[in-house]
């Protein structure tokens, strides 16, 4: 006779967000140092620093060094939230290079997304694969969820437009749906998205606006 047990996974609750001060950055694991996408999230990761915004990652390589090292590279604060992989071959895990100001161990992969949701009070996605698309339709499916109290999204690189065509053209994707995210192509469209969901956020909560 099977027992039966009832188990509750946690997602991540809905909180007053009003202000961008801490970015996560999410996107592959397979770039080198020398790959154009492990330099731009390097100069992004050092422009948030410069900034004074926490970069939060997955703790891995690749993007996530990228991410790292770059806000250090500016004398910022850095947070990865990691866990280690048992009879997950095809996941990368922690990265020893990748050593962070905070490390928080999850128990699990599900576990490790919902607290990188958690920690963050904005995404930016930038190229990867089957990892960072979960990550990317998980925040975008919470923010729809949490619609009116949602986390802004940045979608870094102009593939993403092919992207979001496709999508449009195959599912029910609504008008509020797409307000939660900007398609930016360069570090100069990444500022300008910031500031303007920065604005929203502060106008949101009846906040001035920061300077």
């Amino acid at each position: 006779m099977s027992q039966q047990i009832n188990k509750t996974i946690q997602i991540p609750q809905a909180k007053a967000h009003c202000a961008i001060d801490r970015v996560a950055i999410f996107g592959s694991a397979d770039v080198d140092e020398k790959h154009p996408l492990f330099v731009e999230v390097f100069a992004t990761a050092q422009y948030l620093a410069y900034h004074n915004k926490v970069v939060i990652d997955g703790g891995g390589p690749g993007v996530m060094l990228a991410a790292t090292r770059g806000a250090q590279a500016a004398g910022g604060k850095t947070v990865t939230v990691t866990f280690n992989p048992i009879d997950m071959p095809e996941f990368e895990g922690k990265d020893v290079e990748n050593t962070p100001d905070k490390e928080i161990k999850a128990a699990n992969y599900i576990e490790r997304m919902f607290g990188l949701i958690n920690e963050a009070d904005a995404f930016i996605c930038f190229q990867g694969g089957t990892g960072t698309l979960s990550e990317w339709s998980t925040v975008w499916l919470l923010s729809h969820l949490y619609y009116g109290n949602h986390k802004p999204i940045i979608l870094y690189g102009a593939f993403w437009k092919d992207v979001m065509k496709t999508i449009d053209e195959n599912f029910f994707i609504g008008e509020k749906e797409h307000s939660l995210y900007k398609i930016v192509a360069n570090q100069e469209e990444l500022i300008e998205a910031l500031n303007e969901f920065e604005a929203e956020l502060a106008d949101r909560c009846g906040l001035p606006k920061r300077a």
